[in-house]
């Protein structure tokens, strides 16, 4: 039986993949880069860390990928954050695990004011323990480190816990840090997808997880 359940938010708790990949699609075009909708929503999941080189020579990130990363910040909040909304049973979901006597852990690539909003939006400002956002770490997912600090706040080893998240780059960042990971499809990744990224199980989202948690790595 596992001590702690560690979410990420975006994608798996609430639903704002589609409206942080049209954030990046405007905010390279801004800066004249040609990246399309699909391309910059495959690689959500991902900390601009690690999504601006996909897209930009290392020249470029050092010339001007922070610049394009405030630019995407600030448009995200002003136009998308209020049209995010979340999944459904997420509450019921938080509130299940707390019942079985795991501790709640948000780990996120989000800023630490974004994940906050999104905490409020999907309605478990209290029932989540610890969290952990970029502000918190040197690198975003896919590397390990949200996912150690998470570890680390909850006083836990890798093998106690278990992570939920809806994209591969989960998996792969919580399975460096020893953590077995649940996927959700709810991202718009396929189960093959996740799977090849190291989850142990995948559920449609949190309403079927919540219906199959006993049976879950989360039930025991």
């Amino acid at each position: 039986m596992p001590k702690a359940a560690i979410f990420d938010i975006d994608g798996t708790l609430v639903d704002s993949v589609d409206l942080h990949a049209l954030s990046w699609h405007e905010s390279f075009a801004e800066f004249g880069h040609q990246v399309t909708f699909e391309q910059a929503r495959s690689q959500i999941g991902k900390g601009g860390d690690h999504l601006l080189p996909v897209f930009l020579s290392a020249a470029e990130v050092e010339d001007h990928g922070k610049e394009i990363e405030a630019f995407r910040g600030k448009l995200f909040k002003s136009k998308y954050l209020p049209l995010v909304r979340p999944f459904s049973a997420v509450p019921e979901l938080l509130r299940r695990v707390r019942e079985a006597g795991l501790k709640v852990a948000a780990a996120s690539s989000a800023k630490k004011e974004e994940l906050a909003a999104y905490l409020e939006i999907a309605g478990i400002t209290g029932l989540v323990d610890v969290s952990t956002s970029s502000e918190d770490v040197q690198q975003s997912k896919p590397s390990p480190d949200i996912f150690q600090v998470a570890l680390e706040k909850l006083d836990l080893r890798g093998g106690e816990a278990v992570a939920i998240g809806d994209t591969p780059y989960d998996a792969q960042a919580a399975g460096k840090a020893g953590i077995a990971t649940i996927g959700m499809l709810s991202g718009g990744f396929t189960e093959d997808d996740l799977r090849k990224g190291g989850c142990v199980a995948v559920y449609p989202g949190p309403g079927a997880l919540l219906a199959c948690f006993d049976a879950s790595p989360l039930g025991g």
